[in-house]
């Protein structure tokens, strides 16, 4: 797929992408060019009609520890308009991501500091080693996790967003389970072999229809009952039933057999 410097984008030919952050010597850390790649690389996943789902990983060691270095020293020079002009850079990747219409999975090892935990907070799902190590850590610099804070407070709600971005504490794939960020943790050495089973299992589900699911539980928000919300689950579900990949289901099921996007 496209050529990038600090990102790469891989496509499987079973379906789906994985999108690696490939910044290894320097840790994933993030910096303007890796935050324009990133949203560049985003726009490519969501342009692929044959694309499933995407996979977001980082390469060596660990997930992405944060903000690069000689990244924060340039900021620190910028006036304000500059340093406003690099926050919606960073929040339209959190906002892209968040947003793209398939399913996203992020696999987190090592290190995920500040706008990495963003990362993981944007994708729909997460799953990670058990000593990977999680921190807001910018109020440690003198700063705030600004652009991330709506995901993160989604992610792991409002009274353990307030914990840790006030505090600063690490805590580990253990914990971030128990709060809701990753799904599952696991041994390090078995993180890959996960990885796959996962995968497997996403391959199993109707393409049009996890992206429908997505799109249904955006809609949905926080759940409160309205008319209108009625009339959008209604609706949405009698779509999928006349659709193409909705009667192929129906059919496959009822005839015993799998249907057409399983692998035979």
């Amino acid at each position: 797929m496209t050529n990038f410097t600090t990102v790469q984008l891989e496509k499987d030919p079973r379906g789906f992408a994985t999108l690696w952050l490939n910044r290894a010597e320097k840790n994933n850390a993030f910096n303007a060019e890796m935050i324009r790649e990133l949203i560049l690389a985003l726009d490519a996943v969501g342009e692929d009609k044959s694309l499933r789902f995407l996979v977001l990983r980082g390469r060596g060691k660990h997930f992405s520890a944060g903000a690069d270095l000689a990244w924060m020293q340039h900021a620190a020079t910028l006036d304000y308009n500059a340093n406003l002009n690099d926050a919606r850079e960073l929040a339209e990747l959190m906002y892209n991501l968040h947003g793209l219409k398939i399913p996203t999975l992020a696999v987190v090892q090592g290190a995920a500091f500040g706008g990495a935990v963003g990362l993981a907070s944007c994708c729909d799902m997460a799953i990670g080693s058990e000593d990977a190590l999680f921190s807001l850590s910018e109020v440690r610099i003198g700063l705030a996790p600004a652009v991330i804070s709506p995901f993160v407070v989604q992610a792991i709600g409002e009274r353990a967003a307030k914990r840790y971005a006030l505090t600063a504490e690490r805590f580990d794939g253990k914990r971030a389970r128990e709060l809701g960020l990753l799904a599952e943790c696991f041994p390090i050495g078995e993180l890959d072999s996960q990885v796959e089973a996962w995968v497997v299992n996403l391959l199993q589900n109707s393409p049009q229809a996890m992206r429908a699911s997505k799109d249904l539980l955006r809609e949905i928000g926080s759940g409160e009952l309205t008319p209108a919300l009625r009339r959008y689950t209604e609706n949405a579900i009698a779509r999928l039933r006349v659709s193409a990949e909705g009667q192929e289901g129906l059919r496959a099921f009822l005839e015993k057999r799998q249907p057409s996007w399983q692998e035979q």
